[in-house]
């Protein structure tokens, strides 16, 4: 099974248990060629619920009486009370929206950072022009460079959310999930941004279930249209989100290891364990558990929780 359809799979099983958690009647999944699906009962009517995988991603679709109550609850339920775009590759980057991206959340050291990007067609064209690009392209010394420049042509139209490690923790143990934290962190950034800009539209990749953006929002938030897609940072503002929230997570790896003297690396490998032993060692583990997140499964490897 390839990753889309799994990806496909996975969707239509979390709708399967959202329906069913508000108590409808749901059908088992049955997979055509080109899709799964399942039906969902009223007293009087039916909904067919289908989740489409190809070549270029996947796809949510209903079927059923567009003017009924059902219809517009499971709307609702899928969508988010609209506030949800289910796109697909003829979506167009829209001439002003924010964009918004996260960078750190695979690495056991450090903070996790998420950043947002409002931009217009002026500001897209400029952004382009200074090389933004998805941040994953560019090594530390463009984006550093990039992240600069970003910021001389957008001004205060950007927010960014740094969560240490002892915050992320804090937080990982109250939301007892990565998704619903990053949902959270997300919609946190573009409440910052739109005190400042209004914007009608905003686009985030798709870390999981749209409703954890969505159900973060407060009041301004709840006024945006928000787009998700996987690799969203074929967008400009998502490129330019991305490339100030890995600025930030480099200024925190670069201080730290200053500050202790000692070379702190990303990622989760072997390496990381091995500094995170030296660290416990020399300083104790209640000093290592507020540089990492405990949560990963090198915590245990390295007897920290």
């Amino acid at each position: 099974m390839n990753s889309i359809k799994v990806a496909a799979d996975n969707i239509i099983k979390n709708y399967v248990k959202i329906f069913t958690s508000e108590g409808y009647y749901v059908s088992g999944i049955s997979e055509a060629a080109y899709n799964y699906e399942v039906t969902l009962s009223g007293k009087n009517e039916k909904i067919k619920i289908q989740v489409f995988f190809g070549k270029k991603g996947t796809k949510t679709l209903l079927q059923g009486n567009k003017e009924s109550e059902l219809y517009k609850k499971i709307f609702d339920l899928v969508f988010g009370a609209g506030l949800f775009v289910e796109t697909n590759s003829d979506f167009k980057e829209p001439e002003e929206y924010i964009g918004t991206d996260e960078s750190g959340k695979g690495d056991y050291f450090g903070p996790l950072v998420i950043a947002g990007v409002y931009a217009d067609s002026k500001t897209i064209a400029l952004l382009k022009k200074a090389g933004v690009r998805d941040s994953k392209e560019l090594n530390d010394s463009a984006v550093n460079k990039i992240s600069f420049e970003i910021k001389k042509i957008i001004g205060n139209k950007f927010s960014i959310v740094v969560i240490s490690p002892e915050k992320y923790n804090k937080l990982y143990n109250d939301f007892k999930n990565l998704n619903k934290l990053l949902g959270w962190a997300h919609s946190r950034v573009l409440e910052n941004i739109l005190k400042i800009q209004s914007s009608a539209e905003a686009i985030s990749d798709k870390f999981g279930d749209e409703r954890f953006i969505i159900n973060s929002l407060q009041e301004k938030g709840k006024e945006i249209k928000l787009h998700q897609f996987t690799k969203a940072e074929k967008f400009t503002a998502v490129a330019a989100a991305s490339i100030l929230a890995r600025n930030k997570l480099n200024e925190w790896f670069s201080y730290k290891s200053s500050e202790i003297n000692i070379e702190i690396p990303k990622g989760a490998s072997e390496k990381v364990e091995g500094t995170a032993r030296k660290l416990i060692s020399l300083y104790g583990t209640e000093f290592v558990s507020k540089l990492v997140k405990l949560h990963f499964k090198t915590s245990g490897k390295i007897n920290l929780c």
